[in-house]
């Protein structure tokens, strides 16, 4: 028999059948279900999909961080209820402006953060300003939850580090499931066991020390351990009130690892980076009563289509921290280069629909170990083991798939054979059925003989019943009851009890009267209760029978438990190769769909792309022109001039000119969104593009293993931006200091390997500072020589470029302006470079009329980058043709004209009509003779209304001045 058809044989699937007996699925309840023998690979998708909505619920666990900033260190830890891991940020320093903990909480997006009430104040006081933006829950705890030994004692008593298995005790064989004999263990087969090895507690707690020294450094990182035994207590005690049981305590936590985040190995980028690019973007429900949210047009949303929810979460936590190893980024662009090819597009798609059927296996084991585990959990392993078995097979028909990472670390973790024989257990062990009928998990028959016989007696206790019943009524009077029943109550200490229809006089104050022999228990509105010898005998006698079914039944499937726990490890790596698999699979599918190329990556700090296309903009017009771009970063104003291939001249600097609405920032952005797909394993929308790893690298001393960037320490990869700027009334910040505070992030933690995007930085003040801020951080960036950063800036002050500040012919910049064509009324293509002077007056000293500018000339927006500078932003006619009054246009081209050449009084000049300049000569003549007037002279003749009059040249007729001309 083959793999395959074993692993189909095994698999069983939920289905929902109604009284006629039609069948039909569902995916909502799991009532009526049952389960069936099935070789139909499609009928087992239709039965996961039952899963989907309870396995996307647990996503929903809230984060909870916990962090100790002292003295300028900082530690951190947080769960992460996935993949059931503690992420750890050890002992490190911290800047005075806190970025790491700002970046820290953006990454993780926390819904709970507690810290120390002996941190740092300003670090409280930016957490607070953090979770009030965010609408978290922030919280100071006393610091007696923040102590480093209890800490490491809570961390001690992990299921992770204390149970420990002794490495000469190999897995159990799974017993013959042709045998009737239980799997059972007695007290001495415990006591005897070898695991009584690490028995000692004291030979517990070195064993497990040893391994958590595997994990962190204890004794370097206080707040770190200090921080992880805070995250513990606080979940325990939410598990607590959340369960109410009391009996919980830290060994029930389901941790499955602990892993320590790495800076050198991921990206930095931002927030506001984040935003800028459109990585990200929720859009909220159109209801405003629901706070549901779905990903809009954004990168992840274009790249995501995951098909298991651990594999969406690593797919997040990669755009978050895209990679900075060039093996790593090469594996990943192996595995989508192998899924996108024309020969393998079958496997691919069939490995997704088997990667649909994989729940959320980590939460299933961590239920099934603390007993919370529903029927759909141990259905969720069935259809584990089946769907991994069948990836397992599948990746065998891939074509060129031997030197694939992914599928060597599928073929090397998938253990078919264990895999097999937990789905094949569980299936022969588990009555679903049965599980589904009465909602908890039931026994198959022929497991246990003894169960067997117990049900067997409890099934037909029925007509036991009914012969009890009907000797009971031969020796009770007709007067006491015309009839009853015998009824058993398994879940009440009282078992079995007489029921006897309620009489009227039982409803008088007398009360129940029992009849000789009988003792009245309880009574309801029709019926009352009575106990006699005969139901004291069979309480004796089988009245535990279903409390001891079920006692039975939950210790088989609690040693069916302990037999799959064994592979807990190898089901979960097996989870972790799924998720990775899954997000290679949707990058290829991505790719392939939108014709992405592989980009090549290189040591070299450099970027060159060769017909680049915007991931995002592409989906939204009709046609979208694609354009090169070429930076080599670390070259400054020492070292371009030495720097050159061929023709071109290289910089670390790109600024861009043009027209408004050309597509600059479109531009900008779809360099670095090239850069960053390709940095965390995904082909990129370009011809083609040789790209070097945004990041700088120091000795490893001084590398801190968290995976954000330390701006003390200049040697992560970053990603700055001064793109949109997010105003809000909720900041204490205008648009302007906002764009300082980008630029300042930028400025105090740019490397050679960074890359910076500036666009139209300095445009919201007065343009004369803005311009001068624009050019100091630019000579600032440039002036580091071989420490310069790769720069992309678009800009319309053009003013800065003259010898004095920013010179084309000298300065360390690639100069590039997005095209614009110019084309008279009758359509005809105008010759030479329209780029510049885009009207011209048709007389000079005259205004251009409105056939001049609306007929004549027509600007069309190419979308094409060309060499050189722009020096016209063409404002008049973006408002010409978006809309603006064709009379406001035209003033405004006039005006612009004569700023430009320096000749703004020639508006002064402007022809004026007679009336206006009769009034303007007679206003200066009053004006010189009231200036000729001594009002000091003691001679001055006449009265001062003579004078008056006199100077207005006006005369007094009865009290009115009427003028004289």
């Amino acid at each position: 028999m083959s793999v395959r058809k074993r692993a189909r044989n095994q698999l069983a699937y939920v289905e929902r059948k109604d009284d006629s007996g039609d069948e039909s699925y569902s995916s909502l309840t799991i009532h009526k279900k049952k389960v069936r023998w099935e070789s139909d690979v499609e009928a087992v998708e239709q039965a996961t999909e039952y899963s989907e909505s309870e396995d996307d619920s647990n996503t929903l666990e809230k984060i909870y961080l916990t962090t100790w900033c002292k003295h300028g260190r900082v530690g951190c830890a947080y769960y992460d209820s996935v993949k059931c891991v503690i992420y750890v940020l050890e002992d490190t320093e911290e800047s005075r402006h806190f970025d790491l903990i700002d970046m820290l909480i953006l990454q993780v997006n926390p819904q709970v953060i507690l810290t120390s009430s002996k941190s740092d104040d300003d670090f409280i006081d930016k957490i607070r300003q953090r979770m009030d933006i965010s609408g978290g829950l922030f919280q100071i705890r006393p610091h007696k939850d923040f102590t480093p030994s209890k800490g490491r004692d809570r961390l001690l008593s992990l299921r992770l580090f204390s149970s420990l298995l002794s490495p000469d005790w190999g897995a159990p064989a799974l017993p013959d499931a042709s045998s009737n004999t239980p799997n059972r263990k007695n007290a001495y087969d415990f006591n005897t066991c070898p695991s009584d090895a690490n028995g000692d507690p004291t030979t517990k707690r070195w064993n497990a020390l040893m391994r958590l020294s595997n994990f962190t450094s204890v004794e370097n990182s206080p707040l770190c351990i200090a921080s992880i035994g805070a995250l513990l207590d606080h979940i325990l005690r939410e598990r607590v009130i959340h369960d109410l049981d009391e009996n919980e305590d830290i060994g029930s936590l389901n941790v499955r690892d602990i892993e320590i985040l790495s800076l050198d190995q991921v990206m930095h980028i931002n927030a506001d980076a984040l935003f800028s690019l459109q990585i990200f973007e929720n859009e909220s429900h159109a209801s405003v009563h629901s706070e549901k949210t779905k990903e809009g047009l954004s990168l992840f949303g274009t790249l995501n289509s995951t098909k298991t929810s651990i594999g969406k979460s690593l797919l997040h936590t990669w755009f978050l921290r895209p990679s900075l190893s060039i093996p790593t980024i090469n594996a990943r662009h192996d595995a989508v280069a192998c899924f996108v090819a024309a020969e393998n597009l079958g496997s691919a798609q069939v490995m997704r629909i088997h990667l649909k059927g994989i729940n959320n296996v980590p939460r299933i084991l961590g239920d099934l170990r603390t007993g919370r585990a529903k029927i759909s959990d141990w259905q969720g392993l069935v259809k584990f083991s089946f769907h991994s078995i069948m990836l397992r097979e599948t990746i065998g028909e891939l074509h060129q798939s031997t030197g694939v990472d992914i599928t060597k670390k599928l073929i090397s973790t998938f253990d078919v054979a264990s895999f097999t024989k937990i789905g094949s257990k569980i299936n022969e062990t588990i009555d679903w059925e049965e599980s589904s009928n009465v909602g908890r998990v039931c026994v198959r028959p022929g497991i246990d003989e003894e169960l067997d016989n117990r049900k067997h007696v409890y099934h037909g206790i029925d007509s036991v019943l009914s012969k009890v019943a009907e000797q009971i009524c031969e020796t009770v009077s007709y007067d006491f009851a015309l009839s009853l029943n015998v009824v058993y109550f398994p879940q009440l200490g009282s078992g079995f009890l007489i029921c006897v229809p309620m009489l009227e006089r039982w409803q008088t104050e007398q009360g129940i009267q029992a009849i000789e022999g009988w003792f009245f228990q309880f009574s309801s509105d029709a019926y009352a209760y009575f106990k006699s010898q005969e139901m004291h005998d069979m309480d004796e006698h089988i009245g535990d029978l279903h409390s001891s079914i079920v006692d039975r039944e939950i210790e088989i499937i609690q040693e069916l438990l302990e037999e799959i726990l064994i592979y807990d490890k190898s089901i979960n790596n097996a989870c972790d190769v799924c998720a990775e698999l899954d997000c290679l699979l949707s990058f290829a599918e991505a790719s392939r769909a939108r014709d992405y190329q592989r980009p090549q990556m290189v040591e070299d700090n450099v970027i060159n792309i060769v017909q680049g296309r915007h991931p995002l903009q592409e989906q939204v017009v009709d046609t979208f022109v694609p354009n090169n771009a070429y930076l080599v970063g670390g070259l400054g104003v020492d070292t371009s001039s030495m720097k050159s291939e061929g023709n071109r001249k290289l910089n670390s600097l790109l600024l861009c000119t043009g027209a408004n609405a050309c597509g600059k920032s479109v531009y900008l952005k779809q360099i670095a969104l090239i850069q960053y797909m390709a940095q965390i394993g995904c082909f990129i929308p370009a011809k083609s593009a040789t790209l070097g790893i945004v990041d700088k690298s120091i000795p490893h001393v001084l590398l801190i293993n968290v995976p954000f960037a330390v701006v003390l320490i200049r040697i992560f990869p970053q990603v700055f931006t001064r793109i949109s700027t997010r105003e809000s009334v909720s900041k204490a910040q205008s648009a302007f200091m906002i764009d300082l505070n980008q630029v300042s992030l930028a400025l105090r933690n740019s490397t050679a390997r960074s890359l910076i995007l500036l666009d139209e930085f300095g445009k919201g003040t007065l343009s004369t500072d803005g311009a001068g801020l624009f050019c100091g951080v630019l000579k600032e960036l440039i002036d580091r020589g071989s420490e310069c950063p790769k720069v992309l800036a678009a800009t319309h002050f053009h003013d800065v470029f003259r010898k004095d500040l920013l010179d084309p012919d000298t300065v360390s910049i690639s100069f590039r302006h997005m095209q614009v064509m110019f084309t008279p009324g009758d359509g005809t293509l105008l010759a030479g470079n329209r780029s510049l002077n885009f009207f011209k007056l048709e007389s000079e000293g005259t205004q251009p009329n409105e056939h001049s500018i609306r007929t004549r000339e027509k600007m069309t927006y190419l979308y094409r980058v060309a060499e050189g500078l722009s020096l016209e932003s063409h404002a008049a006619k973006c408002a010409e043709i978006f809309g603006v009054p064709p009379r406001i246009v035209q003033r405004a081209q006039y005006v612009s004209r004569l700023i430009s050449t320096h000749e703004l009084g020639r508006l002064l000049d402007e022809e004026m009509s007679e009336q206006e300049r009769f009034d303007l000569e007679h206003a200066e003549t009053v004006c010189r003779r009231f200036l000729a007037w001594d009002l000091d002279a003691p001679d001055q003749g006449g009265t001062v209304k003579e004078n008056l009059k006199h100077c207005l040249g006006r005369t007094i007729v009865e009290g009115d001045i009427e003028s004289t001309g």
